[in-house]
């Protein structure tokens, strides 16, 4: 089974080597590194680490990246995509998990933060609840973390899918074509490494672009 690990990246120079080397480390040699636009050193650290790197001339949204790594596995033949951000923030060990749940016949599973005890400061939990709640009443599914960005998916799942926007509405636009797929999915407990590079970077998912995310999805739902 090839595993393609898709890396979606906008500006993340200082960190993108090191996230590179630790998948390497755990195995994982099929990785697609997405650079959306940016106007740091991101694409030339990567290049440097030997792996498949992508490059969007602008910044067109986080979905945008992860559509194109989708297509780029597609050409690599690969058998399940697993969705992996850029800024330290994932814990390569919680692939493994991803993958047991693969093989045990589940077309997406899904890294959920809510599943096991660990501090989240409050602003990003109460966040996530409200998108939870956003996400279940427009699309009739539930689960405990619908903005994830640790996810698997196999063929069946990723030759299926169809998402609209570009930015980050993809992370419940997959939940819906979960449900209109009828795709069996599964939510494993995953590790966040919070960092303070990481929660630096908190400022791109304001309230305002949350509000943004809601109306699009409601036009697109």
């Amino acid at each position: 089974m090839i595993t393609t690990i898709i890396i979606p990246v906008f500006n993340e120079a200082q960190v993108i080597s090191s996230v590179i080397h630790d998948l390497k480390q755990f195995g994982y040699k099929h990785i697609i590194v997405v650079d959306d636009g940016s106007f740091d050193r991101t694409s030339h650290q990567a290049k440097n680490e030997n792996v498949y790197v992508l490059r969007h001339e602008i910044n067109r949204g986080k979905g945008a990246a992860i559509k194109t790594g989708i297509e780029a596995a597609k050409q690599l033949y690969a058998d399940v995509v697993v969705t992996f951000d850029g800024d330290g923030q994932h814990d390569p060990k919680d692939i493994r998990k991803l993958l047991e749940k693969v093989d045990e016949g589940y077309d997406v599973v899904l890294g959920s933060r809510y599943l096991t005890k660990q501090h989240i400061p409050l602003l990003r939990r109460l966040g996530n609840n409200f998108a939870n709640v956003f996400t279940f009443l427009l699309y009739g599914i539930w689960v405990t973390d619908s903005q994830s960005g640790l996810r698997a998916y196999t063929k069946k799942a990723f030759d299926v899918i169809d998402t609209q926007n570009d930015r980050y509405e993809i992370e419940s636009e997959m939940l819906r074509e979960i449900k209109h797929h009828h795709l069996k999915y599964f939510e494993i407990p995953m590790h966040v490494r919070y960092t303070k590079y990481s929660t630096s970077k908190w400022n791109k998912q304001n309230a305002w672009n949350g509000i943004k995310t809601m109306f699009k999805l409601l036009l697109t739902s």
